[in-house]
């Protein structure tokens, strides 16, 4: 449904837009994040987060991490993605638990993920625009 004063081409502009929603929440529903997110703090030894879960407001970023109460939240645009990226970004966001920020000590954590600096090449090349993590 949209409202009658659309226009034919805003109506199929909004019905393209959520109909990509909808599929990014049930490529999402597929993925169980709080396993991944355990899984992968074990393998690369980082804290593991007190919640992580999908966020469909995170437009402007990929991931944020709040350390203080050890949450995530992992953008849904990143559902459909390949696996190694998801981990990627899982991997960066749990570093933020324990270095809020990207100095030496942040890096050092992040690139214990082997996929590193390939994932940051696919999340530069697939961003709309300056896209932070």
């Amino acid at each position: 449904m949209v409202p009658d004063h659309f226009s034919e081409a805003e109506a199929r502009q909004w019905a393209l837009k959520m109909a990509g929603r909808i599929e990014r929440k049930r490529a999402s529903e597929a993925v169980d994040l709080e396993l991944r997110a355990t899984q992968l703090a074990a393998r690369y030894r980082l804290e593991k987060p007190h919640s992580i879960e999908w966020s469909d407001r995170q437009n402007d970023r990929w991931g944020s991490a709040t350390p203080a109460n050890g949450s995530i939240r992992i953008s849904n645009r990143l559902a459909g993605s390949p696996s190694w990226v998801l981990d990627y970004v899982i991997v960066h966001e749990l570093a933020h638990l324990s270095e809020a920020g990207h100095g030496p000590r942040f890096h050092e954590l992040v690139d214990r993920f082997p996929l590193a600096e390939r994932a940051r090449g696919y999340l530069i090349a697939k961003a709309e625009g300056p896209v932070r993590s």
